[in-house]
C-alpha cells in the first residue's frame, strides 16, 4: 500500500461524512426522526490501522479491526475510557510528538513515526473530524517497513500508475451530480485501468438473490446486466462465505473452480469469463453485495484487489447516498401514516397527465374522525384513516392515490372511462360498508384532461361536501361533533 492512497481513503471518508450530515440535516428539517450515525464503520474493514481519539480528552474512542489485531486487543471494550497514549504508546502522559493542535478539518498532516512499543516504523496521516459537538483525531497508519515489499506491489511503477488512475476516477466521480453517474464513472475507470473486459456491481435483493445493478463493458464485449438479475443465492454462496471472513475472490483460471464451485463455474463460463477479481461491499459490517472486474490480463490481475478494495469504500458511499436520496424522496412524496402520495405527489401526478385522454377524480372525506379522536383517542383515529385507505387501495388499485388532508383522500385516473369510474365508486361504497368506515365521495369525469386541473379538483371537492351534507341530513348527526 502506497502512502498516497491514504489521501484517497480520507477523501472518501470526508465525502461520506458530508453526505450523512447533509442527509441528517434534511431529515431534521422535514421533521423526521434523526438517528445518530456510526461514523467509524467506514474504516472497519480497511487493511491499514485506523484509530480515533477525542482531541479534548485524549480518550481513545475507536480502533478498527486491523489496529486491534496489531496491538493484540480483542475488542473495543478493552480500550473503553483509556487515553490514546496509554494504549498506543504505553505512556502515562500525552506524546511529545502529538500534533492535535495543528489538525484542521478537511486537511491532512503526513508524517512518519517509530512506535517503540510495536518496534515498527509507520507512515501516518492525521486529520480532524467533528461529530455531535465533539472533535476527533482520526489517524491512518501504514507499516512503512513492509509497505514497499507487499507481494501485490512488486511492480511499483505500474502500481503507482494504477493509483494515479484511481485518483483520477475518484476526482471525476466526486464531481458527478448523481450517485448513479458516480458509480458508472468509477466502473469505467477501474475497467480501463485494469484492462478488464467488464466491471460490475451486484447487490443483494429482498429475495436473497443478487442483482447486477451497474456495469461497464469494453468495446466489443456483450453486456450481461439485463440477464444477471436475481442470481440465485446458491450460485454465489461460496463467495459470501469468503466475504464473511473478510476475504475477496481472485480466479486466475476458471478451470480451477470447476470441481470446488460447480454452480459458479457454470455461471461464469456462460459469460465467457476465464479470470476475475471480486471484492465484497460491506454496510454495517455485513456483505450487501460485491463488485469486480472480468478477464483482466495477468499483469494487472495481481494488482486488482488493491484498487478494488480502495475504491470499494467510495462505491459503498455512493450506494448509501443513492439509497438515502430514494428514502428522502419517498418521505417527501408519501404520507407517513398511510403510505399514499401527499399533495406534492398529487401535483407531480397532475403535471404529467396526458391531456388528450380522459380524466377522472374521486374526492373522499372520512366522516366521524373527530368523534373517534375525541372519544377513543388518536391511535384509534389513525386506525380509522388506515381502514379508509385500505378500502381505496382495494378498489382503486392502479390509480393515483393521495392523502391530501387530515381526513381527505383523492383518487385520480388518467384514461379512465366514465363507466369505469362510476363502477369503482359503487364498489368503494360497498367496501366501506363491509369494513365499517364511511366517506363522503365527490366524483367528476371529463373526456379530456384539462391542462389546469384546479377547476376539476374544486368541482370534485364541492360534490364531496354536498355528499357529506346529505349524509348528515339523512342521519340527523350533528356534524360539529362528528
Amino acid at each position: 500500500m502506497q502512502v498516497g492512497i491514504i489521501d484517497m481513503y480520507l477523501s472518501i471518508y470526508c465525502y461520506e461524512k458530508r453526505l450523512w450530515m447533509k442527509t441528517l440535516e434534511n431529515m431534521a428539517l422535514s421533521g423526521k426522526k434523526v438517528y445518530a450515525m456510526k461514523i467509524w464503520e467506514f474504516f472497519e474493514n480497511m487493511n491499514e490501522c485506523v484509530y480515533a481519539s477525542d482531541i479534548d480528552t485524549d480518550e481513545l474512542v475507536y480502533m478498527n479491526k486491523k489496529a486491534l489485531r496489531t496491538y493484540g486487543i480483542h475488542s473495543l471494550d478493552e480500550i473503553a475510557g483509556k487515553k490514546c497514549y496509554e494504549v498506543l504508546q504505553h505512556c502515562s502522559a500525552p506524546c511529545a510528538v502529538c500534533n492535535n493542535k495543528q489538525l484542521c478539518e478537511g486537511e491532512f498532516i503526513e508524517w512518519r513515526h517509530y512506535n517503540l512499543l510495536l518496534d515498527k516504523d509507520f507512515a501516518i496521516k492525521d486529520t480532524l473530524v467533528t461529530d455531535g459537538g465533539r472533535r476527533y483525531r482520526v489517524e491512518l497508519a501504514i507499516d512503512a517497513d513492509t509497505a514497499g515489499h507487499d507481494h501485490e506491489c512488486e511492480d511499483a511503477s505500474r502500481y503507482e500508475n494504477i493509483e494515479a488512475i484511481s485518483n483520477e476516477a475518484l476526482r471525476s466521480a466526486l464531481q458527478a451530480p448523481t450517485p448513479d453517474m458516480s458509480l458508472q464513472i468509477v466502473l469505467e475507470y477501474i475497467g480501463k485501468a485494469l484492462k478488464g473486459e467488464r466491471t460490475y456491481i451486484f447487490e443483494q435483493n429482498e429475495l436473497g438473490g443478487d442483482d447486477n445493478t451497474y456495469e461497464w463493458t469494453a468495446v466489443g464485449v456483450e453486456p450481461q446486466k439485463d440477464i444477471l438479475q436475481n442470481v440465485q443465492a446458491d450460485v454465489c454462496a461460496e463467495w459470501y462465505r469468503n466475504f464473511a471472513e473478510n476475504r475477496y475472490i481472485m480466479i486466475a483460471d476458471l478451470e480451477d473452480i470447476k470441481e470446488s464451485d460447480p454452480l459458479q463455474y457454470e455461471n461464469l463460463k456462460r459469460q465467457d469469463i476465464h479470470s476475475l477479481v471480486v471484492v465484497p461491499l460491506y454496510d454495517n459490517k455485513q456483505a450487501i453485495g460485491f463488485y469486480g472486474v472480468d478477464n483482466p490480463p495477468g499483469e494487472t490481475l495481481r494488482y486488482a484487489s488493491n484498487i478494488l478494495h480502495i475504491l470499494g469504500h467510495f462505491i459503498i458511499s455512493c450506494i448509501r447516498r443513492r439509497n438515502l436520496m430514494k428514502e428522502l424522496e419517498i418521505m417527501s412524496y408519501n404520507d407517513q401514516l398511510t403510505g399514499l402520495g401527499n399533495r406534492y405527489a398529487l401535483n407531480e401526478y397532475m403535471s404529467n397527465v396526458d391531456v388528450n385522454r380522459s380524466m377522472g377524480i374521486v374526492y373522499c372525506d372520512v366522516t366521524g374522525l373527530k368523534k373517534v379522536n375525541d372519544t377513543q383517542g388518536h391511535e384509534m383515529g389513525d386506525r380509522l384513516l388506515k381502514t379508509a385507505c385500505e378500502s381505496l387501495r382495494r378498489v382503486f388499485d392502479g390509480y393515483g392515490l393521495f392523502r391530501i388532508g387530515g381526513d381527505e383522500f383523492l383518487a385520480a385516473a388518467n384514461g379512465v372511462t366514465r363507466e369505469e369510474l362510476s363502477e369503482h365508486v359503487r364498489l368503494l361504497k360497498e367496501d366501506m360498508k363491509v369494513h365499517g368506515v364511511n366517506m363522503a365521495v365527490g366524483e367528476v369525469w371529463t373526456d379530456k384532461a384539462p391542462r389546469n386541473q384546479d377547476a376539476l379538483l374544486t368541482e370534485a371537492e364541492r360534490l364531496m361536501y354536498q355528499d357529506k351534507a346529505d349524509y348528515y341530513k339523512r342521519t340527523g348527526i350533528d356534524r360539529r361533533k362528528y
